[in-house]
């Protein structure tokens, strides 16, 4: 199965970044997305996991949004939260994948057999910080974690 996992939109959905989640079975926005057209275009491609960041709280669009999810890809279970400071010191450890964004630096850190990452960010740039999204390929018995640059 192949799952898009894409953070920090803060309100633009780059052409770039819908033709690189042509095809995937699933997305998972990461938060701070900015807008309810961005999860409707998502929305649009594949089935969508979602959780607002920091700066979609006080949004009456977001206002449903969970802040923490955990859900099943293909038997691996997952926790998707916006910030990594968030993630619970002890973890279930059925999770075996933790997603996270916020701090718009790509990230792909295997800790043991279990998988960090951060997609970073697919919005404005931000610093010097390249603009990327993630692409996922689940596996029965792996996932194949790959970075897909935007804009370097």
């Amino acid at each position: 199965m192949k799952v898009g996992v894409i953070s920090d939109t803060h309100g633009l959905l780059r052409t770039e970044a819908l033709a690189a989640l042509e095809g995937c079975e699933q997305i998972i926005h990461a938060g701070d997305i900015g807008s309810s057209e961005i999860l409707d275009q998502l929305a649009s491609i594949a089935h969508l996991y979602v959780i607002r960041g920091n700066n979609d709280q006080d949004e009456p669009w977001a206002e449903n949004l969970p802040d923490l999810l955990r859900f099943d890809l293909k038997g691996w279970q997952t926790l998707l939260v916006h910030d990594i400071a968030d993630v619970p010191v002890e973890l279930d450890a059925g999770i075996k994948l933790v997603i996270t964004g916020h701090s718009h630096k790509p990230r792909i850190e295997w800790r043991g057999e279990r998988l960090y990452l951060n997609p970073g960010s697919a919005g404005r740039r931000r610093f010097k910080l390249p603009v990327t999204l993630a692409v996922l390929e689940l596996l029965e018995t792996s996932i194949e974690p790959r970075l897909i640059y935007l804009l370097e």
